[in-house]
């Protein structure tokens, strides 16, 4: 079945259940990033806009735009060895104090690294980073033809939120962009924070 022919079965969210996130499964360990990282981060995320599948981004800014545009909380890399193959971020959504807790998702692997189960590994150590830090929302925009990254996001607990049509202009033509979600269930529980 097509993606676009199962999308009305994704509203559901999965059947996820929190858990301590993973720092370490084989030779990969989940680490915090740091700018030293960047270098290594920029190749994959370099990568990342080489498919046509990851982001409406057509180059990888500079460090300093980088920084800037993410949340301290949640910059993560998966290394094996010494080597960075894979990372993660998070993104403000607004500026107002109401959605203080409200973040979109990057991740990205890279290409020798892809199916090897690092992008769980990674996600499920941001939604722990998330939610340690107070965030109660978290978000992700996916290329419908992205069929891995929406997979993996389903995996890890978001749903389905809805599709966004002819969203933006890429190379040329119109895309479309899945809006998913994750709502925790730690943070942010009857009116809590």
């Amino acid at each position: 079945m097509s993606l676009d022919a199962s999308l009305s079965n994704w509203s559901q969210p999965s059947a996820y259940r929190p858990r301590s996130a993973p720092q370490t499964v084989g030779k990969t360990r989940i680490m915090a990033m740091t700018a030293a990282d960047w270098p290594a981060v920029r190749a994959i995320y370099e990568e990342g806009i080489a498919t046509g599948q990851a982001t409406f981004e057509t180059a990888a800014p500079e460090w300093s735009a980088w920084d800037a545009a993410r949340l301290p909380v949640g910059r993560l890399v998966a290394r094996r060895h010494r080597s960075v193959v894979g990372w993660a971020a998070l993104s403000p959504v607004s500026s107002r104090a109401v959605y203080r807790g409200v973040a979109e998702v990057s991740i990205y692997i890279a290409a020798a690294a892809r199916g090897q189960g690092i992008g769980r590994l990674l996600l499920t150590a941001l939604i722990d980073n998330a939610e340690t830090a107070g965030l109660w929302t978290l978000q992700a925009g996916i290329f419908p033809e992205n069929e891995a990254s929406v997979a993996l996001h389903l995996a890890c607990g978001f749903r389905l939120v809805g599709r966004r049509e002819r969203l933006g202009l890429h190379h040329g033509r119109w895309r479309d962009s899945l809006l998913l979600e994750r709502r925790s269930n730690r943070v942010g529980v009857d009116g809590e924070m």
